[in-house]
């Protein structure tokens, strides 16, 4: 397994996991899947704003869909009687 932060790469076995992780180090096991992240992190206030309104307009779409979606099962209802 890996400790990495910023251009640094450790190589650490299992007891010194949560050291490296505390220090802000992303933990990866031998195929390079994150097993922990580090702790200290943050995301900038506009990158955290831009993902908030990207969920909200996808959450629109979708019920904008799902609306579609029900009219027209409606509508195909009403023309098969």
């Amino acid at each position: 397994m890996t400790a990495e932060k910023d251009n640094k790469v450790y190589t650490i076995d299992e007891s010194m996991k949560n050291h490296y992780a505390a220090e802000g180090y992303d933990i990866k096991d031998d195929d390079g899947n994150v097993i922990t992240h580090g702790k200290g992190k943050t995301v900038s206030y506009e990158e955290y704003q831009k993902v908030v309104q990207e969920l909200e307009a996808l959450k629109n779409g979708t019920s904008a869909e799902k609306t579609k979606s029900t009219a027209s099962a409606k509508k195909t209802k009403e023309e098969d009687a």
